[in-house]
């Protein structure tokens, strides 16, 4: 969608296909539309991911393929996700995505507003940064 438009159609089949097989980093993503209200994303995720957090945004997740385990708040909330799986929560939820069961793992994300790329915190500071966490597939 470029600035101009006000509107916009992406597939997002095609972009969950685009994605390599795999990645030195947890995740990768490719943002659809990004401004300051909201972005939406497609990203997949490579390897189990620890408890974090976002201190900034909330979070609107749609699983578009695989399976595996998620849970918020705190790990007693644990469930099994897959395809049609949609997982919403506040700024500032613990969350954590500890078993891959099938891949490969696809979401579609709605962030409001806009998650900035840094904004991920481990509880575990020793788990990763932002940069271990995720990277833009297109290279930015």
């Amino acid at each position: 969608m470029s600035e101009k438009s006000k509107s916009g159609r992406f597939d997002t089949t095609a972009i969950a296909h685009s994605f390599p097989d795999q990645a030195t980093s947890l995740l990768l993503d490719h943002y659809m539309t990004d401004e300051p209200e909201a972005s939406t994303r497609i990203f997949r995720v490579y390897r189990p991911t620890p408890p974090h957090f976002h201190k900034l945004s909330n979070e609107h997740l749609y699983v578009i393929s695989g399976r595996g385990t998620f849970w918020m708040e705190s790990p007693e909330h644990i469930s099994e996700f897959g395809p049609g799986t949609f997982l919403v929560f506040k700024k500032e939820t613990v969350h954590a995505m500890p078993e891959i069961f099938e891949g490969p793992v696809v979401f579609l994300a709605i962030d409001t507003p806009r998650r900035e790329p840094t904004d991920i915190h481990f509880v575990n500071p020793e788990d990763g940064t932002p940069q271990s966490f995720i990277q833009n597939k297109d290279g930015y």
